[in-house]
């Protein structure tokens, strides 16, 4: 799937990946100020979470509990130097648990993701709008 979209229209875009993808690990791509942390915040808060959803740069993973009780992991990967960081933190614990997992930087990890993962590549366009592809 792909789709120019405008800030405004975040809300839209989350709903509609929510509603089209299979898989609860979702790969966020993109540079800086994409809007994937925007994206997040969004998806976080239809998936159910009241809370206040930041991108968890110095910590690497937040966790979050939905209404219906439903857990989601939100990572940061973009100050690890190496895979193993993620590895001895128990990344695996986590893409295996069957919770959502929502991955800045994956490719900081490339060789960690597992194979069932949502890919979603972000970009800004010079007019402001973003594209998102997202490749299951």
């Amino acid at each position: 799937m792909y789709k120019n979209y405008e800030l405004d229209e975040v809300r839209a875009v989350a709903k509609l990946i929510l509603e089209t993808l299979k898989g609860r690990i979702l790969l966020f791509y993109g540079e800086m100020g994409t809007g994937k942390t925007t994206l997040i915040k969004e998806l976080t808060k239809q998936i159910g979470v009241d809370e206040v959803v930041n991108s968890p740069t110095f910590s690497l993973v937040n966790e979050y509990l939905s209404k219906k009780g439903e857990t989601i992991y939100h990572f940061d990967f973009y100050r690890i130097e190496d895979e193993t960081e993620a590895y001895d933190m128990g990344i695996e614990e986590y893409f295996y648990s069957n919770h959502w997992c929502l991955v800045e930087w994956p490719d900081k990890v490339e060789n960690l993701l597992p194979l069932e993962s949502v890919s979603i590549q972000l970009s800004i366009n010079t007019d402001g709008s973003r594209n998102i592809q997202i490749k299951p």
